[in-house]
C-alpha cells in the first residue's frame, strides 16, 4: 500500500498521469518495503490526512532504484518504484472500515500510520479488494 494526501497527489492524478515513480520516501522501513516490491505486484492506494481511505489500485511497474530527488546533501540509501495506475475501487474503504474489520486488525496502516509505504499480506489485500467491491 501506498499513501499520499490527496491535496498534494491524488489518485485522479495519477490516473491521468497513467505512471508514476513513488519518489521522496525517507523512512527507514518504507525503504525496505519499497525495495521488497517486485514487478507486477499489486498496490492499494490509500489517501490520508483528509479522506483516509482507500481509494485505487496500481501495479508496480520498475522495482527499486535510486530516487531522482535525493538532495546531495541527504544521507541514505533512498531508492523508488515506478507505479502503473490502475482502477479506482468502486467503493472507496474508509479506515474507520479498516479498523473495525476483524481480519485488518494487523494491518500496517492502523499499527504504523505514519509510514508512506505498508506491506500487506494476501489475506489482507483479499479483504480490501472485496470491501473495496472489487
Amino acid at each position: 500500500m501506498v499513501k499520499s494526501e490527496p491535496e498534494a497527489y491524488s489518485f485522479a492524478q495519477f490516473r491521468k498521469d497513467k505512471t508514476a515513480a513513488w519518489t521522496g520516501v525517507r523512512s527507514f522501513a518504507a525503504r525496505i518495503f519499497l525495495r521488497a516490491m517486485e514487478k507486477g505486484d499489486e498496490v492499494f492506494f490509500y489517501h490520508s490526512v483528509t479522506e483516509k481511505a482507500v481509494v485505487g489500485l496500481a501495479t508496480v511497474i520498475k522495482t527499486a532504484y535510486p530516487d531522482p530527488t535525493v538532495e546531495a546533501d541527504e544521507k541514505g540509501d533512498w531508492v523508488c518504484v515506478e507505479l502503473k495506475a490502475g482502477k479506482a475501487l468502486p467503493r472507496p474503504i474508509t479506515l474507520e472500515e479498516i479498523k473495525a474489520h476483524r481480519d485488518l486488525k494487523n494491518l500496517p496502516l492502523i499499527r504504523q500510520s505514519r509510514l508512506s509505504v505498508l506491506p500487506l499480506t494476501d489475506a489482507e489485500a483479499a479483504t480490501l479488494r472485496r470491501l473495496g467491491g472489487l
